[in-house]
């Protein structure tokens, strides 16, 4: 895989931004009661794991429909799929229902929550939870009059998943549709860490033809790893897929080809045990090696040369190789040990030279270094280290002092990464290590693009849109949320975060109640004068806090260029952003 880095575009940069001013300015702000509660799953006594925690225990049950602005979705406790349409703030309507789950869903213990999204303008995916998927064909949603929802294909994919993307593909006459869709199941043999993997699943259901209604699968792929990906999205394209997680995901073949991999990952970790010892000094090197049980001095024969070394064992060549450098032959020698080993002493010709290996391109010995060796070395590198946090603070340029860290400014020793995978061959094919740059939400912009991600980069959060097509420049980096980095890593409490698509604005809610926005930088209409500065202020950017009149944990959360979606267990809040259209 070609390791790659994030090209960040200067001009979308701001070194003089100032802070975000708090605005007392009021947000108006709809509540709509929803007629039955939202579908909320809580978490089971058995789904205890962080990563449960993460892909269901903070799901978002709100949905955005990309594809028509100010469009939201959840599911009710009815199996009742509800949408509401913003037309005119002034003339809310209820959320309405456009389709009904088949199944009666209170039946099942193990479900997960109901998963929904939205693969093209006339295309659904949906999941009930249960572990069965719905391909439902839906008229030009943007329409005002009711829409007709139809399901077109339906079937038991096995254990419970909840969908992460899907795409809509048509290739000659033959429309498919690729989704991916995430499972945490139980792992039976390796007990290290949680007991629990990561499944995601690629599957490709498809029609022929047009003729011909019936849709099929023709395609399961499988990826592994131990951590639920912060991002996971298809190409346009379907040619690829990319995720941004913290420990790396890897494709596994299913059936016989699962086992085969099973035993050769075993194999692997079996520990060869070295065929020799050996340890230097600055004159001579030592080498031991066991020799089999009654072996005697007349079975084995050792020959010195000036670089090079043969060792033969009952006429059987035993070691044999060009050393790494040449010895005195005349002093070097050997002896047999009571207990079956052989000790071989070898004079160094240049003295002091230090050997990184004793035979070259052997690799069936290995190296042991004494505790007198290390002081040394330890000793030698002394210079380069110190005791002291900050030894000469006062010096022309002080190293980072540790103490003047901020709790934000400490990052996980882990870092996470973005990988992009072939979908034919299955292999990785662009790495990106992410470093400090941590991950903090995703959004659609283009709903015919894949969703954009926002990544930390020092304080600011830099928004990139990935570019399948574009094997060079594949991320590129679009706007930039001034300081967005540093302020939300103090809200400990916060469960979702989101922006506009187009960059006005970028907001986060906690887990109860508040809802904090953060508006880009715009031109003043009235003369700010700075004193302290003594210069005119152009421009300005606003916080404001929205407190929501409920005391309801918050399930979702969506942003549109104009508002907000808030929703509750049994309320929906609209908070009007923007007026401009």
């Amino acid at each position: 895989a070609a390791n790659c880095s994030l090209r960040v575009k200067r001009p979308l940069l701001d070194p003089r931004f100032e802070g975000y001013k708090l605005s007392l300015e009021p947000l108006p702000c709809y509540q709509l009661e929803l007629d039955a509660a939202v579908a909320e799953v809580k978490l089971r006594d058995d789904q205890y794991t962080l990563e449960h925690m993460h892909a269901f225990g903070m799901y978002n049950y709100l949905h955005c429909d990309s594809w028509h602005q100010d469009s939201v979705y959840y599911i009710d406790n009815l199996g009742r799929i509800m949408n509401l349409k913003v037309m005119l703030d002034t003339a809310l309507g209820k959320p309405r229902e456009v389709f009904r789950l088949p199944a009666d869903l209170t039946v099942y213990d193990s479900r997960l929550c109901a998963s929904i999204h939205f693969t093209s303008s006339t295309w659904v995916t949906l999941s009930d939870g249960t572990g069965r998927l719905y391909l439902i064909a839906t008229d030009e949603r943007g329409n005002n009059t009711s829409e007709k929802w139809e399901i077109m294909f339906n079937e038991e994919l096995g254990s419970p998943f909840i969908i992460i993307h899907s795409i809509s593909l048509l290739k000659d006459e033959e429309h498919s549709i690729a989704t991916l869709l995430l499972r945490i199941e139980k792992e039976e043999l390796d007990m290290k860490g949680s007991g629990f993997y990561v499944s995601l699943e690629w599957v490709t259901i498809s029609r022929k033809n047009k003729d011909n209604k019936k849709y099929e699968i023709i395609k399961r792929d499988v990826l592994r790893g131990k951590s639920v990906p912060h991002y996971a999205a298809l190409e346009p394209s379907g040619n690829g897929l990319m995720i941004v997680s913290y420990k790396s995901f890897q494709f596994v073949q299913t059936g016989q080809d699962l086992e085969e991999n099973k035993d050769e990952n075993m194999s692997e970790k079996i520990k060869v045990e070295p065929l020799y010892y050996w340890q230097q000094t600055e004159d001579d090197l030592t080498v031991t090696t066991q020799l089999p049980e009654g072996t005697s001095k007349e079975d084995i024969q050792v020959q010195f040369l000036p670089d090079h070394m043969s060792i033969v064992l009952k006429g059987q060549l035993f070691l044999e190789g060009k050393l790494y450098s040449s010895i005195d032959r005349e002093s070097s020698t050997y002896i047999i040990k009571e207990n079956n080993g052989l000790e071989i002493s070898l004079i160094k010709k240049n003295e002091g030279q230090t050997w990184p290996e004793l035979i070259v391109g052997d690799k069936q010995g290995e190296f042991i270094r004494d505790s007198a060796q290390c002081a040394a070395i330890a000793e030698r590198l002394m210079h380069l280290t110190s005791e002291e946090l900050n030894p000469n603070p006062d010096k022309e340029k002080p190293p980072c002092n540790a103490q003047e860290l901020e709790e934000c400014d400490i990052f996980f020793e882990e870092s996470s990464s973005l990988c992009r995978f072939d979908g034919n061959t299955l292999k990785t094919t662009h790495v990106v290590n992410l470093g400090s740059n941590e991950y903090l939400f995703s959004v659609v912009v283009d709903p015919k693009e894949m969703p954009c991600f926002c990544l930390r980069h020092d304080v600011d959060a830099l928004l990139w849109q990935p570019h399948s097509s574009k094997q060079d420049d594949m991320w590129e980096h679009i706007a930039t949320f001034n300081a967005l980095g540093y302020v939300q890593a103090s809200k400990r409490d916060k469960k979702f975060f989101a922006c506009a698509p187009n960059y006005s604005y970028s907001a986060l809610c906690e887990c109860l109640r508040r809802v904090f926005i953060y508006r880009q930088p715009t031109p003043m209409s009235t003369v700010l004068y700075n004193r302290k500065e003594g210069r005119q202020v152009g421009q300005v950017a606003k916080q404001q806090v929205a407190s929501l009149e409920t005391s309801d944990p918050i399930l979702g959360f969506q942003a549109t260029n104009e508002r907000l979606f808030v929703l509750t267990t049994k309320n929906l809040f609209l908070i009007k952003i923007n007026t401009e259209n």
